[in-house]
């Protein structure tokens, strides 16, 4: 049918326009819808390599937290079995010092052996801190702390060091009025590391000062002074980065991981303070700047003293270790405090033993052959040998991470050691709690 013809009163000239405006707009709806289409197709992809991309991000998460959990569990492990030879070399060194035939040479070489040991495993303490921050893994034990007291512990730590190189070390006392909240283990371990750091980079027969102010504006501000090696801009700047050392020669007469002041800045900040290093340049000397809050709690009342050892007292006590030098230098130790002394070399020999009763204390590791110590003590305890006059139940690990602790202490141990402990810390231990069990 003519269109044109069958629409009256409209002249051939304006239906052409019509036809035309529609064609137009058809065109434009055509290209509208393609653009409909495109667009469409191009969000479709958009979304997919979002999809792709949130897929990643998450792979990469998982990735991170894999090669971190793997990380932390190497670096326990690490610790561990760095740790495991560490007992036999310090108590043989304790044992040495004890001998009747001691002389200045051997005394000499006892205190050489026995700094080492704590030189190594402020180290490794060191490592694993340096990670666990980095994870988030700490927790704090916040309590009113006398600042007098956590110097005075730190200071007795850094001194055998500090007299092997005839430095001399200053303390300013600090009022006893002077009390802050913190961590009473981790506020004693920065100022120990500031020490030992102030100590390694300070001449033999140098100065180390310490000194505690109250800063106007409230907290108050710790500085440990030293004439030693200095430092430069470049080394202030990065000082308490991770890894990152003074500078040094190649023969590293100051060791180091590089990891101490790290986990100091961590402690601190985790306190609520800060801290600061600063130097007038090389060969003139450092000085760190510790600030923190002080606490409005009165100052906390001194610790009670332990009860005294009672002397000439022998005690049954077995041992479960499987480093047979470990066993071998501990029985001897134990033994020449005059105590009897039996020693099993598995968890199962162990726990047949303990189960018997015949003994006042058990001194047990915790990775063991066969039965490892935490199952070797919930059996221990679920068989009713805590009934009546149990035995002081000793963990002595290499492992040594809070959660390592409460897992024993959840298990049934009294008390829990980190090798290498001081030989001294484990007689006094068993000769005080032992005592009226």
């Amino acid at each position: 049918m003519n269109l044109m013809a069958a629409t009256p009163g409209i002249d051939d000239g304006t239906l052409a326009l019509r036809l035309a405006a529609l064609e137009l707009e058809n065109s434009q709806l055509r290209g509208d819808l393609a653009a409909s289409l495109a667009l469409t197709a191009s969000l479709r992809e958009a979304n997919e390599h979002l999809v792709l991309a949130a897929v990643d991000a998450q792979t990469s998460r998982d990735d991170a937290e894999e090669t971190n959990r793997r990380q932390n569990e190497f670096l326990a492990m690490l610790a561990h079995e760095l740790r495991n030879p560490l007992v036999p070399i310090n108590v043989s060194a304790s044992l040495l010092e004890r001998s009747p035939v001691n002389t200045a040479t051997l005394e000499r070489l006892t205190g050489v052996i026995q700094r080492q040991v704590g030189h190594m495993a402020r180290l490794l303490d060191d490592l694993l801190d340096a990670a666990r921050l980095s994870s988030g893994k700490i927790t704090l034990a916040i309590e009113p702390l006398r600042l007098a007291e956590l110097i005075e512990h730190a200071a007795e730590t850094v001194m055998p060091r500090v007299r092997e190189r005839g430095q001399e070390l200053t303390i300013a006392s600090a009022s006893d009025a002077l009390v802050v909240e913190g961590d009473r283990v981790r506020l004693t371990q920065v100022f120990t590391n500031l020490l030992n750091n102030a100590s390694k980079y300070t001449q033999d027969g140098g100065r180390i000062a310490v000194a505690a102010q109250v800063r106007a504006e409230g907290g108050v501000t710790i500085t440990i002074d030293d004439n030693g090696s200095g430092m430069s801009i470049e080394t202030i700047e990065r000082a308490f980065d991770l890894f990152t050392q003074g500078p040094r020669t190649l023969a590293r007469s100051e060791g180091g991981l590089g990891v101490g002041l790290n986990v100091v800045r961590n402690l601190v900040t985790m306190h609520g303070g800060s801290v600061g290093a600063a130097s007038p340049g090389l060969g003139q000397g450092s000085t760190f700047t510790v600030s923190l809050p002080l606490s409005s709690a009165a100052a906390p009342s001194g610790v009670a003293g332990s009860a005294a050892p009672v002397a000439g007292v022998t005690r049954r006590i077995l041992i479960v270790e499987d480093n047979n030098d470990a066993s071998d230098v501990l029985r001897m130790l134990l033994e020449v405090e005059g105590h009897q002394v039996e020693i099993a070399g598995d968890g199962n020999t162990g726990l047949a033993l303990a189960l018997e009763g015949r003994f006042d204390a058990v001194v047990c590791d915790i990775g063991l052959p066969g039965l490892d110590g935490l199952e070797l003590m919930a059996r221990l305890r679920a068989a009713g040998a805590d009934t009546g006059a149990r035995p002081l139940t000793i963990a002595l690990s290499g492992y040594g991470q809070p959660q390592d602790r409460e897992r024993a202490l959840a298990a049934g141990f009294d008390r829990y050691l980190v090798k290498p402990v001081a030989p001294a810390v484990l007689i006094e231990l068993l000769a005080v709690a032992v005592v009226g069990r």
